[in-house]
Parts: structure tokens; sequence; C-alpha cells
């Protein structure tokens, strides 16, 4: 329930977002256009994003033949976890990192840079996709999913805005500091609503995955590993589309300015202390 009261919200948020931009372009009839466009743009969120997230990072899907050690993993942890056996993907980066999309369980999807592989031991991977699972269990992968989408689109038409300046509904050029208020906050908005939901799901997820793989302690040194090497690295598609950085189980963006300040992921020092301080328990 609460999950679905998160989407509710979120999807709100976004249509107002995408509404109050619409004005800023053409006042009255500009806001409904815009609400047929959050409409469209959310059902196309709901049924297309994952597969939009998964050709954007070239990702290739692999099973028992391909990639025979890394899909049984997957296979054996979502049994643990009472899950159906997601689509499993490889994503041919240097950078360690591992995300889940999908909108529910039965059509989810798990995709690992191969990176990630190299990096980390069994034990450790193991935590990783028991991570990426448990966000497939706590049905919020839709959540990040959708709203990756939709922030990239915000920003598009905040853009477009500012390209091509705005009209109230007497058909007037708008004030054009109001346009660059617009093409500004809009997109910090929607980080802000991407924000507000991703730290508190990274924690629960942390959780989730620990109990799935029954050792916290290889998710916490994993944790420690890929950000201590992913940090040298960059993920160049995360770099060009920052709405999807906050899907992965570690934040890939360089940082800095704003995209450190607004981090929809929580410190890697706090997650690890949550961790072991399971594993004492």
């Amino acid at each position: 329930m609460f999950n679905l009261l998160k989407t509710a919200v979120l999807m709100a948020a976004i249509t107002a977002l995408f509404m109050a931009i619409g004005a800023a372009i053409g006042g009255r009839q500009g806001m409904i256009l815009a609400l047929g466009v959050a409409v469209a743009m959310n059902f196309f969120s709901y049924w297309f994003s994952d597969k939009l997230v998964l050709k954007m990072y070239n990702a290739q899907e692999v099973d028992a033949t391909s990639a025979p050690q890394f899909h049984h993993m997957v296979s054996e942890l979502a049994q643990r976890a009472g899950l159906p056996m997601p689509r499993v993907y490889l994503i041919q980066e240097d950078a360690p990192n591992a995300f889940a999309t999908g909108r529910n369980p039965q059509h989810a999807a798990v995709a690992a840079t191969t990176g990630i592989l190299r990096l980390l031991s069994e034990r450790e991977l193991r935590g990783v996709m028991a991570h990426e699972l448990a966000h497939v269990k706590h049905r919020d992968i839709l959540i990040s999913t959708v709203s990756a989408t939709m922030a990239g689109a915000i920003s598009m038409l905040a853009n477009f805005a500012m390209l091509f300046g705005g009209r109230d509904s007497e058909g007037r050029s708008t004030n054009p500091i109001a346009q660059i208020a617009v093409m500004l906050l809009a997109p910090i908005a929607a980080s802000l609503i991407q924000m507000a939901i991703s730290r508190a799901r990274e924690f629960e997820a942390d959780r989730g995955g620990a109990e799935i793989s029954g050792d916290p302690q290889a998710l916490a040194s994993a944790l420690q590993k890929i950000h201590h090497y992913a940090r040298g690295i960059p993920l160049e598609t995360a770099e060009r589309h920052p709405e999807t950085a906050q899907m992965m189980i570690m934040n890939p963006l360089s940082g800095g300015g704003l995209r450190g300040l607004f981090s929809t992921h929580p410190s890697t020092e706090e997650r690890v202390e949550r961790l072991l301080a399971m594993a004492r328990a």
C-alpha cells in the first residue's frame, strides 16, 4: 500500500511539473497540452521505460548458456526471495554497477556491468544481486524507472521552454526571467522528487538484500569496493543521462555542484555501518 501511495505521489508531482512548464510555454493551452503529454508519458513509462533504459545502456540479455555462473546465481537468489526468475542482462562497461528495472516482479530485469563481475568476489556479487532482487521484491523498481524517464522528459521540456520562449494565454511573450527560472528550477524539482524516495529505498534494499543472501557482511564489502573503484571509472551513459543514476546500486555520477547536493543515494559509510550492525546481530 505504501509503495502504491509513493507511486501516486510521484505521478502527481511529475504531472504538476509538466503542467507548470506547459503553462510557461503556452499559457492555459500549453498547460492542457502538457497534461496530455504527462498522461501519455506516464502510460509509456509504465509499459516501456524498462526497455528504454536497458537499450540506453546497451544491455545484452544473457542466459544459462552465455553466462552460466552469473545466471545461476540470480536464479538461486530469486528462489530464495520467492520471486519469479527475472531477465538477466550484462552491460559492457568497466565501471562497477548494477540495477533492476521492470514494472512488477513478473516483468522484472536485473543488469550488471562486466566491470562489477570482474571486481567483486562471488560472495560480494551475490550480495549485490540480492540487493537488486530486494528492489524487485519491494515493488519499487517501477518507481525508479518511471521517475528516471519522467525526470529526463521534464529536463527536455524545460530546455524547449528556454530555446523557443513562452506565451501566455493571450499569445504574448512571457517574462524571460520566468523562462530562465523554469529552465533551472524544473529539473531541480524533478531531482528532488527522485531524491525524496530514493535514499530510504536504498537502505531498505540493502536490508532486504542482506536477508535474501544471508550475508550482510558480503554486501557491505561489495559497497566499499564499488565506492572505491567507481569514483575513478566514469559510467558514460549515466553521465549523459543523469536521471538514471538513482537506479544504480551506487551513484555513478562524478559528483560536484548540484549533482553532489542532490544525490539520490545515502552515504556509503552509513550503508556499510547498517549492514555490519546486521551482521553483528
